[in-house]
């Protein structure tokens, strides 16, 4: 079977837009990653014409809430059939445990992975929020509770790939946002890697957007990052 290693971030505001760029791609060569801007513009249906094109989704809304409410929309998000859902690992571990319990038993189960700490803090936004530990340390923390925790992997920057994989088995996935191909505009990320630095360094999924999204030729963009990375 296939495994597109990129997944293409669709952050638009209207629908119409996310199908110009969708309608250029190939579903062989990438996923799709539909966030808290669409999902909450558009709603479930959307997931379901874009999976009816033949996508799989990464439903990347990172779940933060009691156990039981998280596990409900867990729950919610995989009778959708979506390929890959996220909670945020500083939810804890009942939280979390309760996820992958909502999950472990459907028939189309999804991955379900954990957000460790988010590509565009620095160690000042750590500090402001009263954590000690580098974003490296704390991201390795937090991903050694999720897996203990019954979760498929993490959401971390591709910085972090080299250690997390010291860590983690090739099993444990690992998926990594702040991508940017060589010469690209880093714009809000501050953690980030080139594709092929990404993969060599042991990610498993690479979540990229503009760099596609707003390309002129988004498939000629993607093919050339399928090649990097092969």
């Amino acid at each position: 079977m296939f495994d597109p290693k990129v997944i293409v971030a669709l952050d638009f505001p209207a629908e119409k837009l996310a199908f110009n760029l969708i309608d250029q791609l190939d579903s062989q060569q990438c996923r799709l990653k539909v966030g808290k801007e669409m999902f909450t513009h558009l709603g479930p249906g959307f997931v379901e014409k874009i999976q009816a094109k033949g996508f799989d989704v990464f439903l990347d809304l990172k779940y933060h809430d009691i156990p039981n409410t998280t596990a409900k929309a867990c729950e919610a998000a995989a009778s959708l059939g979506v390929w890959m859902l996220n909670v945020h690992a500083s939810g804890g571990r009942r939280m979390m445990e309760a996820a992958a319990n909502a999950v472990a038993n459907h028939q189309s189960k999804p991955h379900l992975i954990a957000v460790t700490v988010l590509t565009s803090m620095t160690q000042q936004d750590l500090s402001e929020l009263g954590i000690i530990e580098s974003p490296e340390k704390q991201a390795v923390k937090l991903a050694l509770l999720a897996q203990s925790s019954g979760i498929d992997g993490v959401v971390c920057s591709a910085q972090e790939a080299a250690v997390m994989r010291k860590e983690f088995n090739d099993n444990y996935l690992l998926v990594s946002p702040g991508i940017r191909p060589a010469g690209s505009q880093a714009d809000d990320q501050r953690r980030i890697m080139t594709p092929k630095e990404a993969i060599d360094a042991g990610s498993n999924y690479l979540v990229i957007g503009r760099p596609i999204t707003q390309s002129d030729n988004p498939l000629s963009v993607l093919t050339s990052i399928n090649s990097e990375i092969s």
